[in-house]
């Protein structure tokens, strides 16, 4: 990753407590909010690993993204096919918490999710066995960047996405009094606090177009 020390380490910190955050709801959610939590859980601490700064990170080998996120990609890409061989909506009412979508929405988002990790490791690999010398640095960094065919299609997707589930985080409009009966009831437990899904999502979408960017 290119970029000053200071922006790594503010982006990992934040993909750290997102992923802190979502093991939290993953802990007391069931069914399929659990898994979807636990993909974010993961894909949040491999983000703040990979985020970490060049004299950090270098001590982690390009490979063990690779292989972490390879394990993920097959992971969401079998719960994928399950979502679509089941069908289906995803279980509980429509809200900011668990909009109404096919079950398999997320999964897919995932395995993007997954993927473009993988080809930013790729990247990172490329520009490691770089040649030394001269015109090394010139070398190691285009292979750095990637494609910019792929990484102008992923800026796009994870635009796109941001924006698409900050929308989530719009106070809707009041019902029947339901929501001052939700308040009067006390804390709520982390899977059930209205909107911290979609602020999950909203963070992490945005740090992985802060990572595509300093790619």
């Amino acid at each position: 990753m290119h970029g000053s020390a200071t922006v790594g380490w503010l982006l990992s910190a934040l993909c750290a407590f997102v992923a802190a955050v979502c093991l939290l709801r993953a802990r007391g959610a069931g069914g399929m909010r659990r898994r979807a939590a636990t993909s974010e859980a993961l894909m949040g601490l491999g983000m703040a690993a990979m985020a970490l700064p060049g004299s950090v990170s270098a001590a982690l080998s390009p490979l063990v993204f690779l292989m972490l996120f390879g394990a993920v990609s097959v992971r969401e890409l079998a719960l994928l096919l399950e979502a679509r061989r089941t069908g289906g909506q995803l279980p509980g009412p429509a809200g900011p918490e668990q909009p109404r979508r096919p079950r398999h929405f997320h999964h897919l988002h995932h395995l993007v999710g997954a993927l473009a990790m993988i080809y930013m490791a790729l990247a990172m690999q490329a520009s490691h066995g770089a040649p030394a010398g001269a015109g090394g640095h010139a070398a190691a960094s285009a292979a750095a960047s990637g494609l910019p065919l792929v990484t102008g299609a992923l800026l796009v997707y994870y635009a796109a996405y941001v924006l698409r589930t900050g929308l989530l985080l719009l106070p809707a409009a009041p019902s029947g009094g339901s929501g001052a009966a939700g308040t009067a009831g006390g804390g709520c437990a982390a899977h059930d606090v209205p909107g911290l899904a979609a602020a999950c999502r909203v963070a992490m979408g945005t740090g992985m177009l802060a990572m595509l960017l300093m790619l």
